[in-house]
């Protein structure tokens, strides 16, 4: 079960002026299941997102680049759980601009305003004519209030949906900001398979509402793993519409552009949190912060050695203090120069290690009261600088095995 991470409550997802969602039943893998999602935006809406760096990415990751490229004025996003469309050549691409007319003529828009998105096994052929057919449904069923249903339509090994909605006064307007999320397995930077859509009443321009994401994806997307796998798929996407009494923020530096950043970030972080505590199989929720590294990038380096070593993900989840497990991921991180006689290793308050070795003061009873806890946090003090980072991880379970040998199935 997931880590400290329930369901969703409708009635606490609330809806953003200018957005309205579609679900239905395509049957794409499995029959009788939402696995179809319809956002609709409204015109003058900017819109502005971050996709997968592997370059193995799927064919709506490619059709989504170029469509916001073309800066014609998005209009509508179209979600497909049960197949990826990645791994599937020229005939993909095709399939993926198949899907972006189909809905393009329901809404009486361009295909090139709508954003495809797919997620699910990979070296498939999409199933262009159960999404066709399943279209108007979706667009029959869309409604400003329909964010509870849409998180569960884009789930895939998910066992909870994953939505939130904050509030914030910006320039004594409240501006409302929800989002939406995926992922489970095969969740790792750059991005961490995940799809995330996000959405704010507030007027935001291009350029800003692009760093805000980037910005966004950096401190929530970007700090998480699962097991290690980079996806063909992942994307977050930004949307900004505008309807909110809150002058148009230009610069996401200025005094709203600061207040809107937090807010959008605290949102991808909860929803980035979320994914790891639904990790496959996953029984504890771990938190790892690097301190006092020379740059941010080396904390990270450190940071995802401990978070992506299967060895320290099975002894969290055997609730066994093999420590010396993190020492060596900490030592094989990549860190040239560490004096490891300087750094400090804590599991939450207990201090471990120190001066290269086992600190005089740890017991293991205090490691072990620590592990058999759900929510666990690891620091490691570098003492080599000002820099640090925090990264969330899960441990490894017999589930996540048995979850991904049987996925197609």
């Amino acid at each position: 079960m997931p880590v400290n991470l329930t369901s969703p409550v409708a009635a606490q997802l609330l809806p953003v002026a200018g957005v309205s969602l579609g679900v239905a039943e395509a049957g794409i893998k499995r029959p009788e299941r939402k696995d179809l999602l319809v956002m609709q935006i409204c015109e003058g809406a900017t819109v502005a997102g971050v996709f997968t760096a592997n370059r193995f990415c799927a064919a709506p990751v490619t059709v989504a680049r170029e469509h916001l490229a073309q800066a014609q004025g998005i209009r509508a996003l179209l979600v497909n759980t049960g197949n990826a469309n990645a791994g599937t050549g020229e005939q993909g691409m095709q399939d993926a601009r198949t899907s972006c007319a189909a809905l393009a003529g329901l809404l009486n828009c361009k295909a090139a305003q709508i954003l495809p998105f797919s997620t699910g096994v990979i070296m498939e052929p999409l199933p262009v004519g159960k999404i066709a057919a399943a279209l108007p449904a979706a667009v029959a069923d869309m409604r400003a209030d329909n964010w509870f249903n849409a998180a569960h339509a884009i789930m895939t090994t998910d066992i909870v949906a994953k939505a939130v909605s904050r509030q914030v006064n910006v320039d004594g307007v409240t501006i409302t900001i929800t989002g939406i999320a995926k992922g489970s397995g095969m969740i790792h930077p750059n991005m961490a398979t995940m799809l995330g859509y996000i959405a704010t009443d507030a007027a935001i321009s291009q350029p800003a509402l692009q760093k805000m994401v980037s910005e966004a994806a950096n401190r929530s997307f970007n700090c998480i793993t699962v097991d290690g796998d980079t996806s063909t798929n992942d994307a977050l996407m930004l949307i900004a519409t505008g309807k909110a009494a809150l002058p148009e923020v230009k610069s996401a530096g200025d005094k709203a552009g600061r207040a809107l950043l937090e807010a959008i970030t605290g949102v991808a972080t909860w929803l980035a949190q979320a994914i790891v505590r639904d990790g496959e199989g996953a029984t504890k929720f771990i938190t790892v912060h690097v301190d006092g590294g020379k740059t941010e990038a080396e904390c990270k380096q450190i940071g995802y050695a401990i978070a992506r070593s299967p060895l320290v993900k099975t002894a969290f989840f055997a609730s066994d203090p093999n420590l010396g497990r993190i020492l060596a991921a900490i030592g094989y991180a990549g860190i040239g120069d560490l004096d490891v006689q300087a750094l400090k290793l804590y599991l939450d308050d207990v201090l471990v290690a120190e001066n290269g070795g086992r600190a005089a003061s740890y017991h293991e009873e205090d490691g072990q009261r620590v592990m058999q806890q759900s929510d666990i946090s690891v620091r490691v003090v570098l003492n080599r600088g000002a820099a640090n980072a925090t990264l969330w991880t899960c441990d490894f379970s017999y589930d996540y095995v048995k979850i991904n040998a049987g996925y197609r199935s």
